[in-house]
């Protein structure tokens, strides 16, 4: 009789051979990263974490289960925003197995948000950081220079932006300098280069260089995606930390970049800021025309001012108590008036010079014509109020002979000198009526040519 349980065991060992744990996992690898080579995955951001390395492990999850996710360096670098906890998102990604403890999880390709674009994201996050820090505060941005004579401009050399710029700037003022530092303005690198301009431009300053006055950053209109780079950290901390005054020009009059809200002006496209920062021919005359009625203002001023304190030395009492008085106040009125004259002449050489070296700073402006009419037209006035101080001067003079002619003809000396005499005591007081003398007093009679000694013998006096 045959061992029918020794059958059965060898039956159940005849089958197929037993895998080992490599070999199961080896096979699970091959099979998912096959089946599920590329994926689009909805789910919400539950931890997020950044290794030293560079790499990003994220877990995602919904309303029932969990996934854990890793986002290699050299993808994510191309990330515009970072995910946080909390934001749902829609993950590229392939299913990735570690073999050696039969663990898989997903390898992400891309991470885009859900219901808002990576970009705007981006732009948001980027925004409130900077903010926070104080970039966009309104009291620390500066007012640009009203004459420029040096600008700067970071653009592409090849674009249609920099020809624009250039024949705007060409137009309004033809001998303004400019000084390009060459940067790409789209594209990986861009904002590294625009960043690297302003700081280039700004060391040209700091190397005692002809200084730059203002600078232009932009480029001309295009996607979000292609001015990114003036929304990138780099870009606005160099235009913060300029020493320069920067116009930011970026794209159409509708877009709006971080480095706008940083720069000290925004322009709404290149060409405007090329209006912007150089000042016109018509601009020029206009101020001249300024200076010119500034200084008739204040040549009457001055003489009005003169007038004045003529006016007040002529009706003080000092001025008539007596003609010695009268004399020194004249030589006083005549050396007032002569350092008026000496004060107005040098304020119009003053004046005069300023206009010289306008003329100088105007002359590439083709100014030349104009500002040789309006010095002939400063120097008659010059002459004219010369010749007016000088009328005024004589006119006052006859006016204060006049007067010292009057204050003679009251003196006493002169009525003396008409036959009168004047009489007084020993004590050299004045004798007014005869009651006051006593006889046998010694008088003093005074006359115009000379004194007499006399006594009184006797006195008579009228009857009331």
């Amino acid at each position: 009789m045959e061992d029918t349980s020794s059958q059965n065991l060898d039956t159940l060992f005849s089958g197929p051979r037993p895998m080992t744990v490599t070999e199961l996992n080896g096979r699970i690898k091959q099979y998912l990263e096959r089946e599920f080579n590329t994926l689009l995955v909805q789910a919400e951001v539950f931890e997020f974490k950044i290794h030293a390395s560079g790499h990003w492990y994220i877990t995602l999850k919904d309303d029932q289960s969990q996934i854990s996710a890793v986002f290699f360096r050299n993808q994510n670098r191309y990330q515009r925003f970072k995910p946080r906890n909390g934001l749902q998102v829609i993950v590229r990604a392939k299913i990735n197995v570690y073999a050696v403890r039969g663990q898989y999880q997903l390898q992400i390709d891309s991470i885009e948000p859900v219901g808002v674009g990576a970009l705007q994201l981006a732009f948001e996050e980027q925004y409130r950081r900077l903010q926070e820090e104080g970039l966009f505060k309104a009291e620390r941005k500066r007012r640009l220079p009203i004459y420029p004579r040096r600008v700067g401009i970071v653009t592409s050399p090849t674009g249609a932006v920099i020809q624009d710029i250039l024949r705007v700037l060409e137009r309004r003022n033809p001998g303004l300098d400019i000084v390009i530092a060459p940067a790409r303005v789209q594209g990986d690198g861009a904002a590294a280069e625009i960043a690297n301009g302003i700081r280039r431009l700004n060391q040209l300053n700091e190397s005692g260089q002809r200084p730059i006055d203002v600078l232009i950053v932009g480029r001309g209109g295009g996607a979000a995606e292609d001015l990114w780079a003036f929304n990138e950290e780099e870009v606005a901390r160099a235009i913060y930390q300029s020493a320069i005054p920067v116009v930011s020009a970026v794209g159409h009059e509708t877009d709006t970049t971080i480095a706008d809200l940083v720069a000290d002006l925004r322009a709404a496209t290149p060409s405007a800021a090329a209006e912007l920062v150089s000042t016109g021919t018509a601009e020029l005359m206009i101020r001249v025309d300024e200076l010119q009625s500034s200084l008739q203002a204040a040549v009457r001023y001055l003489i009005l001012k003169r007038q004045s304190q003529l006016h007040r030395l002529i009706n003080s009492h000092g001025f008539n108590s007596t003609a010695n008085i009268a004399r020194n106040n004249l030589q006083r009125l005549e050396r007032l008036m002569q350092n008026a004259a000496q004060s107005l002449t040098s304020r119009l050489q003053r004046v005069r010079f300023t206009i010289h070296n306008s003329q100088l700073a105007l002359a590439r402006l083709d100014l030349r014509r104009p500002l040789v009419e309006y010095s002939k037209r400063i120097a008659a006035l010059d002459l004219l109020a010369q010749q007016s101080i000088k009328t005024r001067l004589n006119h006052h003079q006859m006016s204060f002979a006049t007067i010292g002619g009057k204050l003679h003809a009251l003196s006493p000396l002169a009525v003396l000198a008409r036959g009168y005499t004047m009489t007084t005591d020993t004590a050299s007081n004045i004798v007014t009526r005869a009651r006051d003398v006593q006889p046998g007093q010694n008088l003093v009679v005074h006359y115009a040519d000379g004194l007499i000694d006399c006594d009184v013998v006797s006195i008579k006096l009228k009857e009331d």
